[in-house]
């Protein structure tokens, strides 16, 4: 019988460490059903985490289905909205002053900050309040939650309610204007480097690739180490890039003509009609007038609609 006493107690001590997690587990669960303000901070902690299952565990049903959705660039822009950080974070949670739960996240030296208020709830639905820190500024936002199968779920930020569809499109559309605006960018960049190429050998190369990085050599004519290896390579960002050279129409002889001569640049999109990049194809001269529209994927021409804003 003593024996028997003694094997039980040993049993209740190698137990105790691990019941005591545990009863720490159920008291965070209990918590996070019970409070409002918990629930959200396990939910922008899943976000900061980018903790796609945990995260999902927070919405209702239906925006938790749709979330699984998504494709994973937009899963992880949702949580990176909500933890205002463009990467995987880690989680420091504290208490304020007052008790309520302050969600701290890092990422790549970034830190942000929400500062969680008193709930308001009344039967299903609650609103917390929260101050939002980041980047030595501040603001308020309001977030909202219901109540589904005893837990409190999250659906809407702001007034924004968590309209996956419709926040997706948006995303899309976001994603292709900045596909765009890269595409730009890079047709001005490429003939920056054309005139700096001009000046330095009196006359345009005969291929972009002419502008890529030089090797250990030096710069020459063929390496003129102007642009990066994708822009050189005429691809980048989506976009292909191509590049002519436009005869001058007068001169004393071809040497003359050959200094004269202008350009032609166009970018079109790789993969027309691909989520999340660019539609319109471009154009842009010499002159620095810049063409473009929605081409279904042909290149852009002299012949396309000016577009006002030069750099976008």
């Amino acid at each position: 019988m003593k024996r028997a006493s003694l094997v039980v107690a040993g049993l209740l001590a190698l137990l105790a460490p691990a019941a005591a997690p545990l009863r720490s587990q159920n008291r965070a669960a209990a918590a996070t059903r019970s409070d409002p303000a918990a629930a959200l901070a396990a939910t922008l902690t899943a976000a900061c985490r980018r903790d796609e299952a945990a995260f999902a565990a927070h919405l209702t049903a239906q925006t938790a289905s749709l979330f699984t959705k998504l494709p994973e660039s937009q899963r992880g822009a949702l949580m990176g909205r909500l933890a205002m950080l463009n990467g995987e974070g880690k989680v420091l949670l504290s208490t304020s002053a007052e008790g309520r739960p302050v969600v701290r996240c890092e990422a790549g030296g970034a830190i942000t900050e929400l500062r969680l208020g008193a709930p308001e709830a009344s039967e299903n639905l609650a609103f917390v309040p929260a101050e939002a820190r980041a980047a030595g500024a501040s603001r308020a936002v309001r977030f909202g939650l219901v109540r589904e199968a005893g837990e409190w779920r999250l659906i809407s930020i702001g007034l924004l309610l968590l309209d996956l569809p419709a926040l997706s499109q948006e995303w899309v559309e976001a994603d292709v204007r900045a596909g765009e605006v890269a595409a730009v960018r890079s047709l001005h960049e490429i003939a920056d480097a054309l005139g700096v190429y001009r000046r330095a050998f009196d006359r345009l190369p005969e291929t972009i690739e002419q502008l890529g990085p030089a090797p250990k050599e030096g710069l020459s004519p063929d390496h003129a180490g102007l642009l990066d290896a994708p822009l050189a390579a005429g691809e980048r960002g989506g976009y292909r890039f191509r590049y002519v050279i436009v005869p001058a129409e007068s001169g004393a002889d071809e040497a003359e003509r050959r200094k004269l001569a202008g350009f032609a640049l166009a970018a079109t999109p790789v993969q027309y009609g691909q989520a999340g990049r660019g539609r319109r194809s471009f154009y842009l001269n010499s002159a620095g007038t810049l063409r473009g529209a929605d081409k279904q994927g042909e290149m852009a021409t002299s012949d396309d609609p000016e577009i006002a804003e030069p750099r976008l």
